[in-house]
């Protein structure tokens, strides 16, 4: 299943994406992607009332309607870094032994089309194409990499937005310069984990206007989804709808010849295979 919510922000509907662009509304079905409905575990209930709608013809083009992140604001946002080798390499750091782990405040989230605001003050804002992984159920202790498989609701495409002087020059944790309004678009969709064959082999791309600055895959990565939610379950809980932002490959602004970062004005587009595509505006801070 692809997972959608469409409408303004604060009222979005929840629905399903069929057949490339249209989307089955299930507002009558379920409230929304929040915490209670992963929980509950009627994420599997709605495959047969998505075929039986769409075999109906009571899907309805996308249109023109926004899109938003394809779940509610989580309790917490977690963040991988330098989760791929080629990325450490870029930024002339050690690949790490184990997770390097960080938090991203939650109200970063917006959809995969919106706007992403520069920060009053900021001077290094870069971008980073992600595998996002969001939780179906609480986590605690888990036995093994299939219980953590077990435990996932699906995959999004993230941009996590960076602002590196914060991040890096300014002390202390990444969380200030990860944490900016704006700085997570996440979608178009959410996919259920039967909507992708290998999720370690996906391919990964960001374009800053006409210039392709990230190239990747998720074979890259150092540690896969199933570890990742295991080995956070051993420090913290992880609850229904939480998001994982899981880290990203090389080429972004921070590691270019010179640097190169976002001002305001650009557009930058982004896409993980079987996950969609983002396109955002870049708006300086006025």
């Amino acid at each position: 299943m692809r997972l959608v919510r469409t409408g303004p922000p604060g009222a979005e509907e929840p629905g399903a994406l069929v057949d490339g662009d249209l989307v089955v509304d299930l507002s009558d079905v379920v409230a929304d992607y929040n915490e209670a409905f992963f929980a509950s575990g009627r994420i599997a209930t709605l495959a047969p009332v998505i075929a039986e709608r769409a075999a109906a013809g009571k899907a309805q083009p996308l249109g023109d309607r926004r899109i938003g992140a394809p779940f509610t604001r989580p309790h917490q946002i977690l963040c991988i870094g330098l989760n791929y080798s080629d990325h450490a390499a870029e930024t002339g750091q050690a690949v790490p032994t184990e997770p390097i782990v960080f938090n991203k405040a939650p109200n970063t989230l917006v959809g995969p089309n919106d706007d992403v605001l520069i920060p009053r003050g900021s001077v290094k804002t870069d971008w980073e194409v992600e595998l996002g992984v969001v939780i179906g159920k609480r986590c605690l202790y888990l036995a093994d990499e299939a219980a953590a498989a077990s435990a996932i609701a699906g995959y999004v495409l993230v941009n996590d937005i960076s602002e590196r002087e914060w991040q890096m020059e300014r002390g202390g944790q990444w969380v200030k310069g990860k944490s900016a309004p704006t700085f997570n678009p996440a979608g178009p969709w959410l996919a259920t984990p039967d909507e992708i064959d290998d999720v370690r082999n996906l391919d990964m791309s960001l374009d800053v206007d006409d210039k392709r600055y990230q190239t990747g895959s998720t074979a890259r990565m150092l540690f896969g989804p199933t570890f990742l939610v295991h080995y956070l379950s051993q420090f913290l809980a992880l609850e229904p709808g939480d998001l994982i932002n899981t880290g990203t490959p090389p080429g972004v602004g921070l590691a270019q010849k010179p640097p190169v970062y976002l001002h305001g004005g650009e557009r930058v587009t982004l896409s993980v295979s079987r996950l969609g595509q983002q396109s955002q505006s870049i708006v300086p801070h006025t």
